[in-house]
């Protein structure tokens, strides 16, 4: 394969934003990040306007994509079609994502995420289950009918589901599972996640003690902070190695929010919440057979609960960036180093490492997907 200098872009290698520097790949592997004028003599160089060079995205909540929701194309097919989807937006590798549903659907995400793996289907990092173990009070945009308490059934099937698969993350809450529960199934490796809970500060923080290491869509669907009553947003807020996904679409939190969150926790990372608007131009869709409405990058139920987003990471990053204020460097860290860290085995993802294949991406000045350098 041949071997490629890629000069005029800013660097981001996961850690640092470099500028001055050139990328030279070896066909699709990294071959290093060096001066200019030690690029050898007899590689190839393509010069960049600008923009950015980084690691593809890395998305720990998926729920559809290209006009499919993985609720409903429960299958390898459909997780194909999701991701693709979303590769067409720069996200390198992702967790499809089941919101609430029945015990064989559950199941069936597993099976389905797993037969997508072995058929190599690109960027599948595991399978974030965003319930059904949640708080009615809670619910959002999941089915109150199809919410319930974490059995001992449940429970060993999630072990098994770590045992199979690279990445197993659930999102539940402290009103349907108990404090040794969550134990339990982190001591098996699976990601424990507190989302959909109208829990206390303290309940929570004893979760996190249990072994729950991350908070599920901040400041949604849980309990607020309060000046007495802290909850579970003071809770992630306040408790050191903590994660927290964050959709930063301007809509689901406000940008003074993120401001004050950001300033407080250095492990909030992003994620879409993507439903399966992404990548395609349907107007609406079911989920659970509720009607959706996509309207003005808002995604609603007919009562107007907010049901996922309508959102791209490069909307995101503009948002963090352009109106929050953030720092490039940590913005596309919240993309790619942050999320890959919370998991298991980020199977290469989120990095730059010399001898390695990417992605790699290209983001023009705008911090605006353009294409993939390599992929």
């Amino acid at each position: 394969m041949s071997r490629r200098a890629y000069l005029g872009a800013d660097i981001f290698d996961g850690t640092s934003l470099l500028s001055g520097k050139a990328l030279v790949l070896d066909g699709t592997r990294i071959d290093g990040i060096v001066a200019p004028d030690s690029v050898p003599p007899d590689v190839e160089i393509e010069p960049l306007d600008g923009g950015t060079l980084m690691p593809g995205f890395v998305d720990l909540q998926v729920n559809g994509g290209g006009g499919v929701m993985f609720n409903d194309e429960t299958n390898a097919q459909g997780v194909a079609q999701i991701a693709r989807a979303h590769a067409t937006t720069g996200t390198a590798a992702l967790l499809p994502t089941l919101i609430t549903d029945t015990r064989d659907k559950t199941r069936a995400a597993v099976d389905a995420v797993e037969e997508a793996i072995a058929q190599g289907v690109p960027g599948i990092l595991g399978v974030h289950l965003e319930g059904p173990h949640l708080s009615v009070a809670r619910k959002g945009a999941h089915d109150p009918a199809l919410i319930r308490a974490m059995e001992d059934v449940d429970e060993a099937f999630l072990c098994e589901a770590a045992r199979r698969l690279p990445n197993v993350m659930v999102t539940v809450a402290l009103e349907s599972t108990t404090y040794a529960q969550i134990a339990r199934l982190s001591d098996a490796g699976v990601i424990v996640s507190l989302g959909h809970t109208d829990c206390s500060y303290g309940d929570a923080v004893e979760a996190f003690a249990s072994g729950a290491r991350c908070v599920t869509h901040l400041f949604n669907a849980m309990s607020q902070m309060g000046n007495r009553a802290p909850g579970l947003v003071g809770a992630a807020l306040s408790t050191p190695g903590i994660a927290a996904g964050l959709i930063a679409d301007n809509i689901h939190v406000h940008a003074g929010s993120m401001r004050a969150a950001l300033a407080a926790n250095s492990d909030i990372f992003l994620v879409t919440d993507a439903m399966s608007t992404v990548g395609s131009d349907i107007a609406e869709f079911l989920l659970n057979g509720r009607k959706v409405l996509r309207q003005n990058g808002r995604l609603t139920l007919q009562d107007g609960t907010l049901a996922g987003a309508d959102l791209e990471f490069s909307k995101a990053l503009s948002v963090l960036i352009e109106t929050v204020g953030l720092e490039p460097a940590r913005a596309f860290a919240m993309t790619t180093t942050r999320p890959a860290a919370l998991l298991r085995d980020a199977l290469g993802f989120g990095r730059f490492d010399t001898g390695q294949p990417g992605p790699v991406i290209y983001l023009n000045a705008s911090h605006r997907f353009e294409r993939y350098i390599s992929a």
